[in-house]
């Protein structure tokens, strides 16, 4: 197991980062960058040191080949960056750098970062622009844009020389410029999975923590609507109404000639017959006699 990059987490809630550890090694530190600070020691004798500010709140468990230090109830000012470093021995003790973690905790309340806009909504292949001021009078070393909701990431890191570091999903999607302490930010042709929480994130110096918008900007990116035929499907759908056409004309032609047929054909006369017989029994009926009565 390996630490993250970039964690992000709440006030209040508990963070783990594992540095690796080697036999050969003389032992490990935990270490901050910003104002750098030794927070965790343990040699490979057993011997540690915790730094008493962090001592109720942090605890290390050797598990091998790694050192994994939890942080419970982390405040504000543990943002920071830490780094895991090893010491070795040669012909003197050497220190080297190792995993790097960028550990974000948001508080509640707006920090010392100014970010707007606090949402968007925009579907599929759209742009959007988030602007960051530091409000710090001290100087600045960087800036950084972290997604830090459904996948915690590094988007881009501005340095004071105007260095940067551009993460790979966002390596041709992404334009900044930068002004003294304001960094303006374009995502371009937005995908469903760009949805989080993007957070400006400030080093500054003669700080002991990183600097940062507690609310950051919620991004929504929905799906585009099919609404008629897509442009890049133009063809299919004008082979598809070709084909209904034809179809329709077909069942037309075929429902005329049945009519046609059907009007041509020899009917059958409506004969009515009447009786006509009845007339001339009628007229053979036996008649009485009236002149034959007397004789």
């Amino acid at each position: 197991e390996h630490s993250p990059d970039f964690i992000s987490a709440w006030e209040g809630d508990s963070i783990s980062i594992t540095c690796s550890m080697k036999k050969s090694e003389e032992g490990t530190y935990l270490r901050t960058s910003i104002r750098k600070t030794n927070v965790v020691y343990l040699s490979k004798h057993n011997t540690s040191f915790i730094l008493p500010d962090l001592a109720d709140r942090i605890y290390f468990s050797n598990e091998g080949t790694k050192l994994r230090i939890t942080f419970k109830n982390v405040l504000e000012s543990d943002a920071n960056i830490y780094l895991c470093t090893n010491i070795i021995k040669e012909s003197n003790y050497i220190m080297l750098d190792g995993k790097r973690t960028v550990v974000v905790v948001r508080a509640k309340d707006n920090g010392v970062v100014e970010q707007s806009p606090p949402s968007l909504s925009v579907e599929q292949g759209e742009s959007i622009t988030i602007n960051c001021s530091l409000r710090s009078p001290h100087e600045e070393d960087g800036i950084f844009l972290l997604k830090t909701h459904m996948k915690p990431e590094r988007v881009l890191y501005v340095s004071r020389q105007n260095a940067s570091t551009i993460s790979t999903a966002f390596a041709n999607r992404l334009e900044y410029s930068k002004q003294e302490m304001t960094l303006v930010v374009t995502l371009y042709n937005l995908q469903k999975n760009d949805s989080d929480i993007y957070v400006c994130v400030g080093v500054v110096k003669n700080s002991i923590a990183l600097s940062l918008n507690g609310s950051g900007t919620m991004v929504l990116v929905k799906e585009v609507e099919q609404r008629g035929c897509h442009r890049s499907s133009w063809i299919f759908c004008g082979l598809t109404t070709v084909v209904v056409m034809l179809l329709s004309a077909l069942i037309c032609f075929v429902l005329y000639r049945v009519n046609i047929k059907k009007c041509f054909q020899k009917r059958k006369p409506n004969v009515v017959y009447e009786d006509m017989s009845y007339s001339s029994r009628r007229s053979t009926l036996v008649r009485t006699n009236t002149y034959s009565g007397g004789n």
